[in-house]
């Protein structure tokens, strides 16, 4: 604020405004997802992105109710049996602190590097089942039908195949209309508020034709005024019921918010955005929120769209938008009594549409098939399974090709190309290189460690194999190898004596800093010998065949071993 300029309060107020038109329906709607009344749509508008305004270290990161969350806080309390409907929003604003309190500690710890665990196949594979699932749990709103609420998509199928209640007629055309409204609107121009055209027009369709007396489920009386401080009841056991869920959403927000922060980033350059800072203010977003009666929050991708496209240039816009979001509860809730929940659900249905993402699994699976394999789990899984379980399993995938590629990295064995000085592919280059049986040049492309060791050694085995009484040569290359742990260095001393009684002569060539130091500091280099040290396969080569020896500088460099 001290270097706040007067030419940024026009575009801080529009957008400001134009947030807040869209968040008031959207909040209202979210908290529906969750289980909630839709008052806690609007209390958790109102106190969560004050504070993100002032701790925040994105401009225009729009703080609030999204989908996801609301799906995962519905997914995680639907499975715990409650006493009463009081006692379920009770549990929605501790999990809201207690999420708060994990991503507050994982700032201070400076974890913000944990996003980076969160792949893009995972990600996109979860987002696109969870909107269908997100769309699915809306149908009981949008079909006028009782369908019981689940996050397993057969569960969603089989009560509605088993219900016996129909379709109930003026709900379904008020929420076909009202998503047709939406599209329409969306397609003339992004800058009208079509959810709240959407929501004035139901509001007034249903009052003048009286369709509540036709079974068209309304909003109802919401209560006036702003929430009250009040902490929420902390018990241990209840905390351990809910900490699987509340660290699950914890990262699942932490990444949403970090991601659309990240691209509106690119887009201004006129600040840098830190995940640690950004971890300590959407945590004490929710912890302080939850003391005014909010459930989990974060950034959503839609409104923080918006408030960039309306101009915001600080978080002055977050402060107008939660005045005005201040001024509906205290003065015009009764203006949505007549609200049909139909057109709540029209509005989530149209926003979830966009999180399905099949160009990305399209174009993954002719790029990166493994890649398209974790996502397509995720997205099963998810779909199936569960929401949380989709996640945390989508990860542990995720990490174990990981593991996987780690224990088994690409490799290919190099060749001179003519009389040049330069080293190829033998595979790729087959026409332009000389290839020989008595010596052979392997690139491992990747660290030497425990899990991949074996594979090393099997591969040079293999290799030798092909050739045994031809093969007098064999050279390392190790350029792509940025570091060798203690079990590797062990195996890989007992591969050269190996190879020596063998009469087959070791070269390592290019060894970086890391892993030179590990060669010269260990048994490797007692077995191997520091003339068998080389900057270049060329160099190794000319070694192995007599043409030349090491220069004083070539000797220098590779045996250095502080670079």
């Amino acid at each position: 604020m001290p270097a706040y300029k007067k030419s940024y309060f026009k575009n801080d107020l529009i957008a400001g405004l134009t947030v807040a038109v869209l968040l008031i329906p959207q909040g209202m709607a979210y908290a529906m997802i969750a289980g909630l009344p839709p008052i806690y749509g609007l209390y958790a508008a109102l106190v969560p992105q004050i504070i993100y305004a002032f701790l925040g270290t994105s401009r225009q990161l729009a703080v609030g109710p999204v989908a996801m969350d609301s799906l995962l806080v519905a997914a995680g309390l639907g499975a715990i049996s409650m006493a009463s409907p009081e006692a379920y929003i009770q549990m929605a604003i501790l999990l809201a602190l207690m999420m708060g309190v994990i991503q507050f500690i994982m700032g201070l710890l400076r974890m913000g590097f944990i996003v980076a665990f969160l792949s893009k196949p995972v990600i996109s594979g979860f987002t696109s089942a969870a909107a269908i699932i997100i769309g699915l749990s809306q149908l009981k709103h949008f079909l006028g039908m009782p369908i019981p609420q689940s996050n397993k998509l057969q569960v969603i199928i089989k009560s509605i195949i088993n219900t016996d209640t129909p379709i109930h007629l003026p709900t379904l055309v008020i929420g076909i209309t009202g998503v047709l409204i939406l599209l329409g609107i969306k397609k003339i121009s992004k800058k009208i508020p079509a959810s709240l055209v959407v929501v004035a027009l139901g509001v007034t369709w249903v009052y003048v034709t009286q369709q509540w007396e036709k079974g068209v489920d309304v909003v109802g009386l919401i209560p006036g005024g702003l929430p009250f401080f009040q902490v929420p009841v902390i018990d241990l056991e209840t905390i351990k019921i809910l900490f699987p869920t509340a660290i699950t959403i914890a990262l699942v927000a932490f990444m949403e918010a970090i991601s659309v922060a990240k691209a509106i980033e690119e887009k201004e350059k006129k600040y840098t955005l830190n995940p640690n800072q950004e971890l300590i203010a959407l945590g004490a977003s929710n912890m302080v929120g939850a003391l005014f009666q909010s459930y989990p929050t974060t950034g959503g991708f839609s409104r923080t769209a918006v408030n960039h496209q309306a101009g915001a240039k600080t978080g002055l816009a977050a402060l107008i938008t939660a005045a005005l979001v201040a001024i509906v509860l205290s003065f015009f809730t009764h203006w949505f009594y007549y609200l049909p929940k139909a057109i709540l659900s029209a509005i989530i249905i149209v926003a979830v549409i966009n999180l399905i993402d099949f160009k990305y699994a399209k174009r993954l699976y002719f790029i990166a098939k493994d890649e398209f394999l974790v996502l397509i789990v995720t997205f099963l899984l998810t779909l199936f399974f569960g929401i949380t379980e989709g996640i945390l399993l989508g990860i542990l995938l995720s990490l174990l090709l990981l593991v996987y590629r780690s224990s088994k990295p690409h490799h290919a064995f190099l060749s001179r190309i003519g009389t040049t000085n330069y080293f190829k592919n033998s595979l790729r280059f087959p026409k332009e290189v000389v290839t020989r049986d008595d010596l052979i040049i392997l690139r491992f492309d990747g660290q030497l460690f425990f899990g991949n060791i074996q594979y090393f050694k099997q591969l040079i085995t293999d290799t030798i194999s092909k050739n045994p009484d031809k093969v007098k040569g064999f050279i390392i290359n190790m350029r792509s190898i940025n570091y060798i742990d203690s079990t590797a260095t062990e195996q890989l001393t007992k591969i050269i004596l190996t190879l020596k009684k063998q009469g087959i002569r070791v070269m390592l060539v290019g060894a970086i800093g890391p892993a030179r130091d590990v060669i010269l500091k260990s048994e490797i280099i007692r077995v191997l010998k520091k003339r068998n040290l080389f900057i270049t396969s060329g160099d190794a080569t000319d070694s192995f065949d007599g043409v030349c020896e090491k220069t004083t500088l070539q000797k220098k460099l590779t045996q250095q071993n502080n670079s």
